[in-house]
């Protein structure tokens, strides 16, 4: 990964401190998207094997990214903006995550590594073995230092909640406005649009609504959604904010709870899948649009219409595609050149991604030199605040997924819950945005 070349800074230079060196950053980019740039892919250490690890999702979906911050383990640097003379440690590597001795624990055992078997039965071993094992074990050291009071919790009353700013979320919050239907809409990100904004572009997309359209101080940015709780005031949805003295708690009160959280960026099992310089396709595309940052050469891997966007995408913008391999049917008319039917993906390399095979239609491999690999394939549907609220949740098999049922007009098993968009399922933006304005218009009818 590095900046396009032709980017203009989208921020002021600064620098960030990693493990004593100084690496230079953009102030208010995601930390991780800083050091990619820099040349620096690999952050921490896988906590069994000590396998080294990149970042992935950049949604906080996973935690191939955890660094320790300012003397805090365990923080997402895909979602950290970075400020300047911040200091970087990497996790789980001894003397450092580039020559860690406890990744001789790889090589030792190729097949795997059952801690929980080892020297069982034999008495002193035993406890020794059990000793090391917690030892090595967990994530992270504590803190240094005692972490600094939270700001109290806030609360909010308001008649309709809406979680996520994508294309169902914008076009449930236009059509409140339009009604004006008092609402409050949470976006976990800095900016509005979800995948309008950062994914591969998609034909027929509705465009992103300014802020400034909808009902005055109804739109919350960088506010993640944690959960749906019940007490003696009622349902409330809680609300981890980002405000300038800290993150503070927000207690909000509703009537009704739209949910439009969009998927998480899923990958597929295939060998070497772990190694630095394998993105989520979506991560990719929000690098490139948002942050500028792009691979050089990319080999791209997976299923859906997204993929072949993607490879246009990266395309369109300097980046030289390798393979386009199509896992599971023939690449459409008009997709890249390359696009083909393929199988048995492999990422290569000893520390990060320098190359990429698959096993051809034909039955022969090929193999290609890259310095990343790009998954793109259907989200999984983010359904655990749906869940949590009472909404049903059902695994689909033919599409290997679990997702929140409702009926067309949004509405679940929960009677103040309604949902939209990728929670149920997928679809193309515009889809998302259609069911966002039919459940929005539904839960109107049912407001008291």
């Amino acid at each position: 990964m590095r900046r396009l070349p032709d980017a203009s800074l989208r921020g002021k230079a600064i620098t960030v401190d990693l493990e004593g060196e100084s690496i230079p950053a953009i102030e208010g980019e995601p930390v991780a998207c800083s050091l990619i740039a820099a040349g620096e892919p690999t952050l921490a250490r896988s906590v069994k094997y000590h396998r080294p690890r990149g970042p992935f999702c950049f949604a906080a979906a996973c935690s191939q990214c955890l660094m320790r911050v300012d003397g805090l383990p365990n923080v997402y640097t895909c979602r950290t903006p970075a400020r300047e003379g911040m200091k970087l440690e990497r996790q789980n590597a001894f003397p450092s995550a580039k020559v860690d001795v406890f990744e001789t624990i790889d090589w030792f055992f190729p097949k795997g590594l059952d801690h929980h078997e080892m020297f069982a039965g034999v008495p002193v071993a035993e406890t020794v073995m059990a000793k090391v094992a917690r030892q090595l074990a967990g994530l992270g050291l504590l803190p240094k230092e005692e972490a600094p009071v939270a700001p109290p919790a806030r609360t909010l009353r308001t008649r309709v909640a809406v979680v996520g700013a994508g294309a169902a979320g914008l076009a449930a919050a236009r059509e409140l406005t339009e009604k004006a239907i008092p609402f409050l809409l949470f976006e976990r990100e800095d900016h509005l649009g979800g995948r309008l904004a950062h994914g591969a572009p998609e034909k027929d997309a509705p465009a992103i609504t300014d802020a400034g359209a909808l009902a005055k101080d109804s739109v919350f940015t960088r506010a993640t959604a944690l959960g749906l709780f019940d007490d003696e005031d009622g349902r409330y949805l809680a609300v981890g904010a980002w405000e300038p003295g800290g993150v503070r708690l927000l207690k909000v009160y509703a009537e009704r709870f739209l949910l439009t959280p969009g998927g998480h960026p899923p990958t597929i099992p295939f060998e070497n899948n772990d190694l630095p310089g394998v993105y989520a396709g979506r991560a990719a595309s929000l690098l490139l649009r948002q942050y500028a940052v792009a691979p050089e050469v990319a080999a791209l891997v997976g299923w859906g219409d997204e993929l072949h966007a993607l490879a246009r995408l990266m395309e369109e913008h300097g980046v030289k595609v390798a393979a386009v391999v199509d896992l599971q049917g023939s690449p459409p008319a008009g997709g890249h050149p390359l696009a083909t039917r393929g199988s048995e993906p492999k990422a290569h390399g000893l520390r990060h991604v320098s190359a990429f095979s698959f096993t051809t239609s034909e039955g022969g491999r090929r193999k290609v030199d890259c310095d990343a690999v790009l998954v793109s394939v259907p989200v999984s549907p983010s359904f655990e605040l749906a869940r949590q609220g009472g909404a049903k949740v059902t695994f689909d098999a033919g599409r290997g997924l679990f997702r929140v049922e409702a009926d067309g007009q949004g509405r679940t098993e929960a009677q103040d819950v309604y949902v939209a968009g990728d929670v149920t399922g997928g679809g193309n933006a515009r889809q998302a945005a259609e069911a966002g304005q039919r459940a929005a218009r539904a839960l109107v009818g049912g407001l008291s």
